[in-house]
């Protein structure tokens, strides 16, 4: 399919530019048993998984050559965000993945079969993506910790150009946890979840929660404080959006239960920091962050044990 191909050439890797995994993702299965080539700091790359990217840089029409090098980075990346605590749930990588379909005007059947034509299978494109997004999330948090007066130079850049202040809805918001611990979860998931529902039923906004939480076992409520609306968490975003201050966010299955966030309030704000989320979506955003890619990467290779086979 050509459009499949002119896409994710052109446009469709960006859309991965942009929180635990239950097991290393970079071990093939027994079905692709194949020698392992790389180790990286005790995580094995193997041939399959070098001959999988291979073909994904075939269909991106570059050079075959650096699919190991790829693999390298991905696997370095991909223990950094667990340093990190950076985690894309299954469900946010199949949504991107059904939205990539979409945009190629495929079902997510079609795309897979696509992809397996191909030789690059969906479950190494997923994998691909799971990290690419955790990586951007890596990118966003190191930017601004080096940032520096990287807000102000924003503004001014904007003035310059003669354009105004940017504005952007702050929210302030509440995270509640109904915890279900790992072991459990089979036996009590569907009961917390009822539990969680039927709480969510009776929030009328923030100051209330405490009080109404006080004397149910493991739930925990978190004051996230304010947000603004481009730093919203990817899985959360739309939720959140879609939910009216002194409401809250349907229930959502997490690695840690069963969650939903309350909207305290929410307001539209122009400061310097919108400004600089703004700036950083400018013509001079791309090479920052191929800049700071590259710079980070190469911290991570160098503090690596990386053996070679």
């Amino acid at each position: 399919m050509n459009l499949f191909r002119n896409t994710l050439v052109a446009a469709g890797l960006a859309v991965f530019s942009v929180s635990a995994v239950s097991a290393p993702i970079f071990i093939p299965r027994a079905a692709h048993a194949s020698e392992v080539k790389v180790i990286v700091n005790n995580i094995p790359i193997t041939t399959y998984d070098i001959q999988r990217r291979a073909a994904f840089l075939r269909l991106q029409r570059k050079p075959t050559a650096g699919a190991k090098q790829a693999m390298i980075d991905q696997t370095l990346h991909w223990i950094e965000l667990q340093r990190l605590h950076i985690n894309i749930s299954d469900q946010v990588v199949n949504k991107e993945f059904a939205g990539f379909a979409k945009k190629n005007k495929m079902t997510t059947a079609q795309l897979t079969k696509e992809l397996d034509r191909a030789g690059v299978t969906a479950d190494h494109f997923k994998k691909y993506m799971r990290v690419e997004m955790g990586w951007g999330q890596a990118l966003r948090a190191r930017f601004r910790a080096e940032g520096g007066n990287s807000a102000r130079a924003a503004v001014e850049a904007m003035l310059k150009k003669g354009g105004e202040k940017p504005k952007a809805i702050e929210y302030r918001l509440q995270q509640v946890i109904f915890v279900v611990p790992k072991r459990e979860r089979g036996a009590i998931l569907g009961k917390r979840k009822r539990e969680a529902q039927a709480l969510r039923a009776r929030f009328t906004g923030c100051d209330q929660t405490y009080e109404i939480t006080k004397g149910l076992i493991d739930v925990t409520v978190r004051d996230l404080g304010r947000v603004l609306a481009p730093e919203l968490p990817t899985d959360w975003a739309e939720p959140i959006k879609n939910t009216k201050s002194g409401q809250a966010t349907p229930v959502r299955e997490t690695e840690r239960g069963v969650e939903f966030i309350g909207i305290c309030s929410e307001r539209e704000v122009s400061d310097d920091r919108v400004a600089e989320l703004a700036f950083q979506t400018d013509e001079n955003r791309d090479q920052k962050t191929q800049d700071l890619a590259k710079k980070y990467t190469d911290e991570l290779r160098g503090k690596a044990v990386i053996i070679e086979r």
